[in-house]
């Protein structure tokens, strides 16, 4: 069984988010790792730097792929979202051991299957040239689409360390179709180490079905988890325990 894992966080987060799965694994003797996408992990309500606006999903997964190779074992890498993405887009070059892919934003050529999918880039529409600078997202949607099984105190608690994303970001995550360098395409048949992709089954912004059928793409490398009572922060969110272990037995079932 493989003990270092990369734990790498969403849009708009940073490493903060990941530090109940970090000390959970560490204290079952992996060796933890939880590095920052590019521009972030500093002070959230801080002025952006300006190389976000230029910033796209390719440098992340660039970024990860060398922080990976400087490792001294291939490890797990564990991606929320956007990140589910980055850690597919990695594990194509051969440089993990097995990927865990929670609440993954669609890759490249997925199409969205309902209203509440549909509704954060029906946001971004309405705000203009988003994609020509970094963006920072409203309460009023982050509350109910991705904070949804969080009480109040702790939705304003969690979107108060939200920082900037870039909008370049969320164009290629959102309008993949007009996205003429492709950067959240994944090439399936290039991952060859086993996928897991963990699902809320309350999550609104990344519908349990898309996830489902991720997992399904990947054959018998692939399998799907549906998490009850959990949605898009699960890893944040009350009883997080619980779908933390089935991540830890389910790695503990793979071949080495």
């Amino acid at each position: 069984m493989f003990k270092e894992i990369v734990l790498i966080h969403g849009a708009f987060a940073g490493p903060w988010c990941m530090q109940d799965y970090a000390a959970f694994f560490r204290d079952l003797g992996w060796t933890v790792h939880v590095p920052a996408l590019r521009f972030h992990g500093g002070d959230p309500k801080a002025d952006p730097d300006p190389g976000l606006t230029d910033t796209s999903v390719m440098d992340y997964t660039n970024d990860i792929a060398e922080f990976v190779q400087g490792l001294d074992s291939k490890p797990v890498i564990l991606g929320h979202a956007i990140a589910g993405v980055v850690a597919q887009q990695v594990a194509t070059r051969g440089l993990a051991s097995a990927i865990v892919l929670i609440n993954p934003n669609a890759p490249w050529g997925t199409l969205p299957e309902t209203d509440d999918e549909r509704a954060v880039p029906r946001a971004l529409m309405e705000g203009g040239a988003f994609w020509k600078q970094p963006m920072r997202v409203a309460f009023d949607l982050m509350a109910p689409f991705a904070l949804n099984k969080m009480d109040e105190a702790r939705q304003h608690a969690v979107f108060d360390q939200l920082g900037a994303e870039s909008g370049r970001v969320m164009f290629e995550m959102f309008f993949w179709m007009f996205d003429d360098h492709h950067a959240i395409k994944v090439e399936f048949d290039n991952v060859e180490c086993p996928v897991l992709v963990v699902s809320g089954a309350q999550d609104r912004a990344v519908n349990p079905d898309t996830c489902r059928a991720l997992a399904e793409r990947y054959g018998d490398r692939g399998t799907f988890l549906l998490v009850e009572d959990h949605a898009h922060f699960l890893f944040m969110e009350p009883g997080w325990e619980g779908p933390a272990a089935q991540i830890e037995t389910w790695l503990k079932g793979q071949p080495k």
